[in-house]
């Protein structure tokens, strides 16, 4: 699954269903000097309202994490999903590890 989290015209974010690379090999260009961010939440962590700091791809690496939009959508993202995090102003979004601590990668791409 591969899913994109953008900020739309009303200021709020948003989700949209991405389709996976259909090519054998799909490269895709990162930012100089990024890093990829492995980051481990706990499952009783509170969810606060925040937004990327870049746009990235997060790709959950095991357990399970649920994000949530302004619009009141919720998704559910396991181990091998993929999303796409744009909404870089607005409300932002949640993030909150279900079902036990969740870790994930994150790695930021070239702006529009």
């Amino acid at each position: 699954m591969l899913i994109r989290i953008y900020t739309g015209g009303d200021g709020q974010s948003h989700f949209e269903d991405l389709g996976l690379p259909d090519a054998d090999v799909q490269r895709i260009t990162t930012k100089s000097g990024e890093d990829l961010v492995f980051r481990r939440t706990p499952e009783d962590r509170p969810a606060e309202w925040h937004n990327p700091t870049r746009r990235q791809y997060l790709i959950v690496v095991s357990g399970q994490m649920e994000v949530s939009v302004a619009d009141g959508s919720v998704r559910h993202f396991q181990t091998g999903d993929v999303l796409l995090a744009e909404d870089m102003t607005g409300q932002g979004h949640l993030t909150k590890a279900v079902g036990g601590p969740c870790t994930s990668l994150s790695m930021g791409i070239p702006d529009l």
